[in-house]
């Protein structure tokens, strides 16, 4: 029988594999809660309509899809948002709003396999449902800025790149390209940085170049300065009133970020599009600034979702970052590996007739907060020492004959060598006086 493999794109991920990731899961969960978001979870499989006309076209045809017993068409989550979506809407009238979410999943994509983009992979999700205030918008930023700077990512490692599709929406709509055809342009403008220019153009100006020129399309979009940029698409277009509060908008969310402090981090880039279908205002991505110029995580506001699950429309924004990127940043920064703060204690028992006593002391230090190992059956205590070492151990308990009587142990410190004789009860009533660990 011909060796199984993992499924290509998938991850088997062993204890040191999986530990980085860990603490990427920390940080994420740490800034999410300081921030004031609260953890939920939903179901792995989800029916296959609630993908349909609400996440685009190229991500519906990325699913995982089956069929249940009964017939029904269902698919593996490949992102998080219509779920939340869903799960609001079933108790929007019962849940204190702005309701502020997050959840670390496992999605599915069929994609294709490369570096930094895999088929199966944990994604962290932030939400804030109910409010259209510019500061929630800054806030679900501020939340992700967190969280890479925990990991030890700075200004020079990253940026976040700030757009708003309402904004090209209005430019769009000024150039007299309507709500109908916006999603052509939009999906033409998402994959330009895909495509030929030549290929680009061609493709624009047989849609849409009578009406609005791709040149000075992506001159406007190019800006830095939303003032500016209005004046200028007013003055050559007309100023409309969602041109205004459209760019009202954007300089708020702008303003938002740099009260909170993190100013630095971003910048306006209305190159920036995102290709799913339910966005409706300020979108923004998060990228990597090395050569690599990978995306690492992206996001923005979907206010018509609920409403296209059949409830009443809310405000909402969120992002969703995925860890296969943000590992690769991490590890071409030297920063993937993190110190092993695991401060396990080993209990080794020197003789015979001591395992009774050695598992009183492994539950005791266990009940304490310590991390404690020891081995099923009892070996030459050389044997043991190396198994405590080979596990990382920072401490040893040595329990032996000679020490029996008095209730006590040896404790030997592997960092510093240093071995010391302690009673048990001192042990067990301030393990880490006793073992000299901090």
């Amino acid at each position: 029988m011909a060796k199984i493999q993992a499924v290509k794109g998938t991850r088997d991920l062993y204890p040191e594999q999986f530990r980085p990731i860990r603490r990427i899961f920390d940080a994420w969960r740490r800034a999410s809660e300081l921030h004031g978001f609260e953890e939920f979870e939903s179901p792995t499989l989800e029916y296959l309509d609630l993908y349909r006309e609400k996440s685009g076209d190229e991500l519906v045809g990325q699913l995982y899809r089956l069929t249940d017993s009964g017939g029904r068409e269902l698919a593996l989550q490949p992102e998080m948002t219509p779920s939340l979506a869903r799960m609001v809407a079933a108790k929007i009238n019962a849940l204190p709003k702005p309701i502020k979410w997050f959840c670390i999943p496992k999605l599915f994509r069929g994609e294709n396999v490369q570096r930094g983009r895999l088929r199966e992979f944990f994604q962290w999700n932030v939400d804030v449902i109910g409010s259209d205030s510019s500061i929630a918008d800054a806030e679900v930023i501020l939340v992700g800025i967190e969280a890479l700077r925990n990991l030890g990512l700075t200004a020079e490692h990253f940026s976040v790149h700030v757009s708003n599709r309402r904004l090209i929406a209005a430019i769009l709509a000024a150039g007299k390209i309507e709500d109908g055809e916006q999603a052509g342009a939009y999906a033409l403008l998402d994959k330009a940085g895909k495509m030929k220019p030549d290929e680009l153009a061609a493709k624009w100006n047989e849609k849409f170049g009578e009406r609005l020129a791709l040149e000075q399309l992506r001159e406007w979009l190019s800006a830095r300065d939303v003032s500016r940029l209005a004046e200028s698409v007013g003055g050559a277009l007309g100023m409309t009133e969602e041109l205004e509060a459209a760019s009202a908008q954007t300089s708020d969310v702008m303003s938002a970020l740099s009260a909170f402090g993190v100013g630095d981090f971003c910048q306006l880039d209305l190159k920036i599009v995102r290709g799913l279908a339910y966005y409706t205002g300020p979108v923004f991505e998060f990228f990597d600034k090395s050569q690599n110029e990978r995306a690492i995580c992206g996001g923005g506001r979907y206010d018509d979702l609920l409403g296209k699950l059949g409830k009443q429309k809310e405000p909402a924004v969120g992002f969703g970052m995925g860890d296969v990127v943000l590992s690769l940043l991490l590890e071409d920064h030297g920063l993937l590996a993190s110190p092993d703060r695991r401060r396990i204690v080993f209990v080794a028992d020197a003789t015979d007739g001591l395992r009774s006593e050695l598992q009183r002391v492994v539950a005791g230090l266990r009940r304490a907060g310590m991390q404690t190992e020891f081995n099923y059956v009892q070996q030459a205590l050389g044997k043991q020492l190396r198994h405590a070492d080979k596990h990382g151990a920072v401490a040893v308990v040595i329990l032996g004959d000679e020490t029996r009587e008095r209730n006590a142990c040896q404790v030997k410190n592997l960092a510093s060598g240093t071995s010391k004789e302690v009673s048990i009860d001192s042990l067990l009533a301030d393990p880490a006086a006793a073992l000299g660990i901090a």
